[in-house]
């Protein structure tokens, strides 16, 4: 019993309550290691790479494979956190159990609500990319829908008193009904795919898994065509020149819009990465969870950040990269007749985008009822959200409201919003998980059990922050005093602080390794992710700040006093 805000759960009592053989969990545990390397490659390989690589790729130019190394560095060293975590306390919850372990519980809180925002409103992205490429894919059946059918209302808003030139977003408003004074204007196919994947979501975990499992399948085939068709094609027409486009100079450059341009494109290359911490949450329907859920994320990481880097290749190669600027479909962008002129592979890549976000929606709709469940377990929230169907074995309360939170902000959300909205709070989660990792005592080697390499910090860390900045100065002269320019535009002033803030706790986090001796890859995965942080917007930062104090409020009005730590 304790009143503190960052009182802990201890690790075994975690285990002892979540676990089938004491209390059981009621969860049906049926994933293997393949189910689990399927679900990661499920939920990453997607929105990512069919919708939002088009403009990581205008932002950066061919020089955003650097990031896209950079960001799979990161989450690399973060899935080894996660996979630590994972083999002490195999159950589900992911982050917000993890935290509960090791920071309290106003910490584990804001975890677990940060993660409603990333499943959910990540969801919300996904849903309407979906859209995209399935009335895309109508249009080639010779089906069209009412603009005003597949258009999300704010969306249409935005681009008509934007003075937007977008026919099919002003046919939407045009002719869009009204009713009681407002024009009814909606993203139909994105809320039925939400409807069914909330029902196939509750049906259970076993037939999620089978249809996921295909899912992947399909769409790796389809991907790694891509990859061949789209390669030859650059390497047979010569068009390996566009991988060294020209910049404001004309000077070619790897890099024509430089490194910060390369870092503008952080939220949509990080998004690509979005997905493979929800591995964790299936930890109480994994059949060997220490072991499994670790090989499962660090497998479906690896897949992906190879196809990422090829795809990438094959894209910034096919087309000049400015070519890709408001393209919401690259990858059949590449194929049209004014590029590489394949109609077969535009069609192929419509279905298996289609494809594709599907299993990430599945996925991401499996991970976030788990959440509402494990913070009901505690108190957190009403004990209606830990119910488990009778018959289907699944959260079936958690994942009906899981649907309705998905499904309501359609109505008045778009893409570009919540994109950045989830990039942020995933990023958030990753460093929380580092840090969390920096405070576990060290744990002994089990057989059969994930175990997290010792690597020591005490000096490898102020050496790499020493080298880092002896680098930097060298390839930017004025960086560390530029960033000290307060007199500049919004965007330049809100780098400007976050780089601050980024290098002043890395000095700490350095002095820090050598007295403390931490580990080093915890240290790594806190220290990059805090990086990416860097790219976000003002804007970005303001809407989570917003939706945390959000969260704050529901915790001390209910969580605080219903705690079962309290």
């Amino acid at each position: 019993m304790s009143n503190s805000l960052f009182r802990t759960k201890n690790i075994d009592k975690i285990i002892a309550e979540h676990t089938d053989e004491s209390h059981g969990s009621g969860l049906k545990r049926v994933l293997t290691v393949k189910d689990l390397t399927f679900f990661g490659i499920a939920a990453i390989l997607g929105a990512g790479s069919f919708s939002s690589l088009g403009g990581a790729v205008f932002n950066g130019g061919p020089g955003v494979i650097v990031l896209f190394i950079i960001t799979g560095i990161a989450c690399a060293f973060t899935a080894f956190c996660y996979s630590d975590f994972a083999s002490r306390i195999p159950v589900a919850g992911s982050a917000y159990t993890y935290a509960y372990a090791s920071f309290g519980e106003l910490f584990a809180w804001i975890i677990g609500w940060a993660l409603i925002m990333e499943y959910s409103i990540g969801n919300i992205y996904v849903a309407y990319s979906w859209s995209v490429y399935f009335t895309s894919f109508l249009d080639r059946m010779n089906v069209h829908l009412p603009a005003y059918l597949i258009t999300s209302y704010m969306e249409a808003k935005h681009a008509v008193s934007g003075g937007t030139q977008n026919q099919e977003l002003l046919s939407a408003w045009k002719d869009a009904p009204v009713i009681l004074g407002l024009r009814f204007i909606v993203d139909l196919p994105a809320l039925i795919i939400n409807v069914l994947i909330t029902y196939l979501v509750y049906k259970g975990v076993k037939e999620s898994r089978n249809f996921s499992n295909l899912m992947v399948i399909l769409k790796l085939g389809v991907v790694f065509l891509i990859i061949l068709v789209g390669g030859y094609l650059v390497l047979h027409n010569g068009l390996t020149t566009n991988w060294l486009p020209e910049n404001k100079e004309g000077v070619k450059s790897f890099m024509p819009n430089g490194f910060s341009g390369v870092m503008a494109a952080v939220a949509g290359v990080f998004f690509a990465y979005i997905g493979f911490d929800a591995v964790s949450v299936l930890a109480e329907e994994s059949k060997n969870p220490q072991r499994d859920l670790p090989k499962g994320m660090i497998y479906s990481l690896v897949v992906c950040t190879v196809i990422y880097i090829l795809l990438t290749l094959v894209l910034t190669g096919a087309v000049h990269y400015q070519k890709f600027e408001n393209v919401g479909d690259p990858l059949a962008f590449i194929f049209e007749p004014q590029n590489l002129n394949v109609g077969w592979m535009q069609l192929l890549v419509a279905v298996c985008a289609v494809v594709a976000m599907t299993s990430v929606l599945l996925v991401f709709q499996m991970g976030q009822p788990r959440i509402w469940m494990s913070m009901s377990r505690d108190g957190l929230l009403p004990a209606v959200f830990q119910k488990i169907h009778p018959q289907f074995k699944t959260p079936s309360f958690s994942t009906i409201v899981t649907g309705l939170v998905v499904g309501v902000p359609i109505l008045f959300t778009d893409k570009t919003f919540v994109l950045d909205f989830t990039s942020i709070a995933t990023l958030f989660a990753f460093v929380l998980v580092c840090g969390g990792v920096l405070l576990l005592p060290r744990k002994t080697k089990e057989q059969g059990k994930f175990h997290l390499p010792f690597i020591s910090s005490k000096y490898i860390f102020p050496i790499l922050v020493l080298v880092s900045m002896f680098i930097l100065h060298n390839f930017s002269k004025n960086y560390f005093t530029d960033i000290f320019k307060f007199d500049v535009d919004s965007t330049q002033l809100t780098y400007n602080v976050s780089a601050i803030c980024f290098w002043v706790i890395t000095i700490l986090l350095a002095v820090g390794a050598f007295i403390k001796n931490w580990s080093l890859i915890p240290l790594m995965g806190l220290t990059t992710c805090l990086y990416l942080l860097t790219g976000m917007t003002a804007m970005n930062w303001a809407w989570f700040g917003g939706w945390l104090l959000l969260g704050l409020v529901v915790y001390f009005l209910y969580g605080y006093k219903k705690s079962k730590l309290a």
